[in-house]
């Protein structure tokens, strides 16, 4: 079975999904389901196709978290250290190009958002800064041509 790294906070948060879509969403299908049967013939009742293709949206996703969850290995970032990116850093960059500074912290692929500045490690830009230390610049491949930046600082909180 392949192991997902992840934080303790994307797990709760997986955790989190999978109650609601069992203790809410799978309960609430199962009457929409029965509610659109009473209303006649299955064939032409849109809300009875809806509701079955939401219920198998619902199951689809509550096997992909048992899933997920089953194979995470969480990993603290506080308990780690050194002056190497790694999984769980927090990383302050600067784009050589612009001078704009952004900072990413690197997650497990199931946690990401980069709207929250949270980065999968299996990202382009991740991938390249993983054992790189203060002062290093990586180039990252984009579509308007590579990017470069170089990192400010490494801090895993």
């Amino acid at each position: 079975m392949q192991k997902f790294p992840m934080t303790a906070a994307g797990l709760a948060a997986l955790e989190d999904e999978l109650r609601h879509l069992k203790a809410q969403e799978r309960p609430a299908i199962i009457r929409a389901i029965a509610e659109a049967r009473a209303h006649g013939d299955l064939s032409e009742n849109a809300e009875y196709h809806a509701a079955r293709e939401r219920q198998s949206f619902i199951e689809g996703r509550i096997a992909e978290l048992e899933e997920i969850t089953s194979a995470a290995e969480v990993i603290d970032p506080s308990s780690l250290s050194g002056d190497t990116v790694k999984f769980g850093a927090s990383v302050l960059l600067v784009d050589e190009d612009t001078e704009i500074e952004v900072s990413y912290q690197i997650v497990g692929m199931h946690e990401a958002d980069i709207k929250q500045s949270r980065l999968s490690v299996t990202s382009p830009l991740a991938k390249a800064l993983i054992a790189k230390r203060v002062g290093d610049t990586v180039a990252v491949p984009a579509p308007g041509g590579d990017k470069s930046y170089e990192i400010l600082k490494i801090s895993y909180v």
